[in-house]
């Protein structure tokens, strides 16, 4: 349609900064042409949503997401931004840190334990500890290991290592492979036999030229051969022609040897005997040198099949043992600590913001303390705020801490909800005529927003009646100066 002809709600951060507000404003009615639009915080959105007649409309909001930690006080059911909190920990930092673990755990399953697993992991598996070093003196239990102990299964390729085929098939496939060796090397031998045969061909020319009495070519052909004599000279001759004489004689019995193979080959020699007894060391080295390439067919085959059995489980080999590391990874919202970070955690922010005021409300806002935010989701998460707060309040004082009913969806539910009840008033909706009077980063408070600061900009100090010319100097002035 080119436009949205209907009203926003729309979700920003705790004390968004005014530039970011007018960004957004500036888009939403000048592209999309919004007749009128709401901002709120998603953490108080849910705390919205949960309200209950019996709860009190103050309280202390503890947000946990993805990217960061947020404690809001909320006073007659309007934030009190001036003494928010933010910890930049969340459900990311959480899974990095299991990410780390496990990779230095099993450096093996490096580039298998992806973030995204860990995510799954902590979602999964995770659970706040109560106690957390009473927690770790648990594990060091080895029964209490055995019994807590979460196993998980990576994806591993099992590959077969008993080959389907039959008896005969293999034996079929070892003929074959052995023809292709023995044919590999009647031509690696017919190609020494041509270079030897031409070496020994030049080394002869070289003889009759000493023959002929030529000997200034002989002296020179010997430089260029590079040696020193007669004598070395007839040497080499010598060991070139029994060279080429053996390597035709097994050119000959390697021809027999595989004629003999295709009309009356054996299938109980699967072995490489039909070479000839006489088979040199290169030949040796030269079979064992394509033997990896039919690894498949080793077994013997006048054995019985049997599947050969791995030296360990493939499967175990990609397991990741979960012990601790379900309590550490999540145990950083409360001790920053845990991964360098310079930060207070969840009891000491909720702390130091209690004690920003006075007894008696002190007193309400820790009647509701209102968790929310995927990062509340750990088992053990209420009990252990519970005990912190248990610690830190005074003693026989009594205190209430509730969980969202959905903390990953109440946001959304909680927006819903305020937009059907204040869909016909005007309180919290910023119309077209209000961003065009009030500019972009102008805010309408309501129940789940941010406080609005307008902008205060600096007065300009009164120009002087004096204008001071240019280029002239100033008078030494001996007045006050405030008047200068």
């Amino acid at each position: 349609q080119g436009c949205v002809d209907h009203p926003i709600v729309l979700t920003e951060a705790v004390c968004n900064p005014l530039y970011s507000r007018q960004m957004m404003s500036e888009l939403l009615f000048e592209c999309y042409q919004v007749p009128k639009v709401s901002y709120g915080v998603d953490s108080l959105y849910s705390f919205y949503h949960n309200r209950r007649q019996s709860w009190p409309c103050s309280g202390l909001v503890i947000s946990s997401g993805y990217q960061c930690t947020h404690i809001l006080p909320v006073l007659e059911g309007r934030l009190d931004a001036k003494n928010c909190k933010r910890i930049n920990l969340g459900g990311c930092q959480a899974a990095v840190y299991l990410q780390r673990l496990l990779q230095l755990k099993y450096p093996g399953h490096f580039a298998a334990i992806t973030l995204s697993r860990m995510e799954e992991i902590l979602h999964e598996h995770s659970y706040i500890a109560e106690d957390y070093i009473e927690e770790l003196q648990k594990w060091r239990s080895p029964e209490y290991y055995e019994d807590n102990m979460h196993k998980m299964q990576l994806p591993f390729s099992n590959k077969l290592l008993g080959s389907t085929l039959t008896s005969e098939e293999k034996q079929e496939r070892r003929q074959q492979q052995l023809r292709r060796l023995q044919e590999l090397n009647a031509r690696r031998r017919e190609e020494k036999l041509q270079l030897d045969q031409e070496r020994l061909d030049r080394l002869l020319y070289v003889q009759e030229l000493l023959e002929d009495g030529q000997m200034d070519q002989f002296h020179k052909a010997l430089v260029e051969l590079n040696m020193d004599s007669a004598e070395e000279l007839q040497s080499y001759i010598n060991k070139l022609s029994l060279s080429v004489e053996q390597t035709k004689q097994k050119i000959l019995q390697a021809e027999v040897s595989i004629e003999v193979d295709v009309v009356d080959s054996k299938p109980e020699t699967p072995d490489l005997e039909p070479l000839g007894s006489e088979q040199s060391l290169e030949d040796v080295e030269s079979i064992n040198e394509f033997e990896p390439l039919f690894a498949e067919e080793q077994p013997e085959v006048e054995k019985p099949v049997a599947a050969v059995q791995p030296v360990f489980n493939l499967a175990e080999y990609h397991q990741l043992f979960l012990g601790t590391e379900r309590i550490r990874a999540p145990e950083i919202i409360f001790q920053p600590s845990l991964i360098g970070e310079d930060q207070a955690g969840i009891a000491e922010t909720m702390q130091y913001v209690l004690e920003r005021y006075p007894k008696e409300q002190q007193a309400t806002l820790v009647q509701n303390v209102f968790l929310t935010g995927g990062n509340t989701m750990y088992p053990g998460l209420k009990a252990r705020v519970q005990k912190e707060l248990l610690e830190m309040r005074p003693f026989q004082s009594s205190f209430q801490v509730h969980l969202a009913s959905s903390p990953v969806l109440d946001a959304w539910y909680g927006a819903r909800d305020w937009a059907v009840e204040y869909m016909t008033r005007e309180e919290g909706w910023i119309t077209r005529k209000d961003y065009e009077e009030k500019g972009g980063e102008y805010l309408k408070e309501h129940s789940a927003s941010n406080v609005y600061v307008p902008i205060r900009l600096p007065k300009q100090p009164p120009r002087t009646a004096e204008a001071v010319a240019p280029g002239r100097a100033l008078p030494p002035s001996t007045g006050h100066p405030c008047e200068q």
